[in-house]
């Protein structure tokens, strides 16, 4: 083996993981936030667990970071530990489809259908369409799969690059000697987990091992044990992951690397039982990239077959090594682990913007009760309710400025904007909903009271803006367009309200019917109620803009306003409703 086959593996190596790399992410961009959806919601029982874990892996092409989304979900309280030990071993199957992919390497024949089956025949055909889609497409999603085309290829082209600087060493006597030293089953385990560890994926150790399968020097008595050992080391990601969580996450990478350790140990002693007693034929045959890939699958689903119905003796484990302690922990709203898959990050943030807005609407709802009726436990919900919609924007503000600097796309790029804009007008309206309180208050320590005519144009303004908050996080939760069109109008017809019942308590004023003071309280009201409703606007307006591809609000209300045929139709049906007073 020359220096220049030496730089070619080098070189093909490289390409190899780029290329799984690259697939990897652009196959979880394409998931987008459907991957928490899974992992948070399809987990309800064993086998649900199990399934999503195989899903989701084999779709992501690394169970390394299926890993470490559940560590990331259990330390963000999205998922109990239990779940997370299920997702864990189905995540053990599914990083097994990636070997079956490169074995197909290893087909022979001369036949069309044959060759058409090689890596080596469709593969340009892939990159071709790939790069084209990469380059020429304006859709983002069209994007994506041209990337996980051209990662492919080029995971492909290392792998055959790889293949082909090795293929020399079947002739060198101490690359033999290694490989038959490896069939020692401890020092086999021991070399399986320290390359994986060192590239962090099961996957590309499996891979290097096909590569070097081609030289016809790799025994299946070599190979096996080196497979056993590649899913220990495929647990240092996750271990790494842990460090600065919570104990459950803490338990949950555990139990991912006590999975993993107790069923080599089984397997080996198996392996090992059967060398000494029987001493199959098989153990000494060359192996193939297609047995390589069959062992693979057979050792993690043995695995997962003996310890599946023992999920709960390791969790209890996991609590013997990391017992509980007296302290109560605080939940991570958004855990960094997140920051790799911006999907999911994205996904988790837009969530916790639908509970600050559900906690915000309610703020509203119960600042306006305490207008009609003070109540001083209403009261301090408000203005606790306000403190938590602070921590949630600052919380929330704070990952999507983080996540705005990591390798995020156009596209999660414009989402994250998006949201920021959003919390902002979500924490204005609980701000809102206190400046209520303290009119509601002052009404009471003064004495103040509004005229009964007054009272009855207070309060359909009240119901206007309820309406309007509804409306705006229904758009929100539901990504709904049509919800959102109907905001704007009825924005508008606030807007009129506000105007139309100040002149109206000029009147009064005017004619000795209401106090000075009073009217300050009231224009305060009024004030608070009509910027509640601008605030509507900029939310709906923000997920309208999203849709739309662009971020510009002033030019969506101007749209809607001109050319939307329902706009003129809902904002006569509002002023029917709320105007007629």
């Amino acid at each position: 083996m020359t220096i220049f086959d030496v730089l070619t593996l080098l070189g093909g190596l490289c390409l190899f993981l780029f290329g799984m790399s690259i697939m990897g992410q652009a196959l979880e961009r394409s998931a987008g936030g459907k991957l928490e959806v899974t992992l948070g919601k399809l987990t309800t029982n064993k086998f649900a667990g199990l399934l999503t874990g195989l899903g989701v892996t084999a779709v992501i092409q690394s169970s390394s970071a299926t890993t470490v989304m559940v560590v990331g979900f259990v330390n963000s309280g999205l998922m109990t530990l239990r779940q997370a030990i299920h997702v864990i071993m189905g995540a053990n199957i599914g990083t097994t489809v990636t070997a079956w992919i490169l074995s197909l390497g290893g087909i022979s024949g001369e036949s069309i259908f044959v060759k058409l089956l090689k890596p080596t025949s469709f593969t340009p055909i892939l990159a071709v369409i790939g790069i084209a889609l990469y380059m020429f497409a304006k859709k983002a999603k069209k994007k994506d799969i041209g990337t996980i085309l051209l990662g492919f290829a080029v995971l492909m082209f290392g792998m055959d690059a790889m293949t082909g600087a090795v293929a020399g060493l079947e002739n060198v006597p101490a690359f033999r000697d290694m490989f038959i030293l490896f069939k020692n089953p401890i020092l086999g385990v021991l070399v399986g987990a320290t390359l994986t560890a060192i590239i962090q994926s099961s996957s590309a150790s499996v891979g290097i091992l096909q590569a070097l399968a081609v030289t016809g020097q790799v025994s299946f008595g070599a190979a096996i044990p080196i497979i056993m050992g590649q899913n220990i080391g495929t647990c240092i990601t996750a271990i790494l992951s842990s460090f600065g969580t919570n104990k459950n996450a803490n338990r949950a990478a555990l139990v991912h690397l006590s999975f993993n350790i107790i069923g080599t140990a089984i397997c080996l002693a198996c392996y090992t039982a059967a060398d000494l007693i029987f001493s199959p034929a098989l153990f000494d045959e060359a192996a193939t990239s297609a047995g390589i890939a069959i062992a693979h699958s057979a050792f993690n689903i043995l695995c997962t077959l003996i310890l599946f119905p023992m999920s709960s003796l390791l969790e209890k484990l996991a609590y013997k090594l990391v017992p509980e302690s007296k302290t109560p922990e605080k939940v991570t709203l958004l855990d960094e682990r997140f920051l790799q898959s911006p999907a999911i990050a994205l996904e988790r943030c837009h969530d916790l913007a639908i509970e600050m807005a559900e906690s915000a609407a309610l703020s509203l709802k119960n600042g306006i009760k305490c207008i009609e009726s003070y109540d001083e436990k209403l009261a301090e919900a408000v203005r606790e309710a306000e403190s938590v919609t602070d921590e949630y924007e600052d919380a929330i503000g704070s990952y999507l400025v983080k996540l705005s600097m990591t390798q995020a796309d156009e596209r999660e790029g414009a989402e994250a904007a998006k949201l920021l804009k959003i919390i902002g007008d979500i924490e204005r309206i609980s701000d809102h909903a206190v400046n209520l309180v303290e009119s509601a208050e002052e009404l009471r320590d003064k004495g103040i009271s509004f005229t009964e005519a007054a009272k009855g144009e207070l309060k359909l303004m009240c119901q206007a803006v309820e309406e309007i908050v509804t409306l705006s996080y229904v758009t929100l939760a539901n990504n709904d367009f049509d919800t959102a069109a109907r905001v704007e109008p009825l924005e508008q017809i606030i807007d009129r309200m506000k105007e139309l019942l100040r002149s109206r308590h000029i009147v009064r004023l005017q004619m000795g019917e209401c106090s000075v003071t009073a009217g300050f309280v009231w224009s305060d009201l009024l004030t608070n109620l009509e910027r509640t409703s601008d605030h509507c606007s900029n939310i709906a307006g923000c997920v309208i803009d999203a849709a739309e591809h662009h971020m510009n609000l002033h030019e969506s209300i101007r749209k809607m306003k001109s050319d939307s045929p329902n706009f003129k139709e809902q904002y006569a049906a509002y002023a029917d409703k709320y105007l007629k007073v």
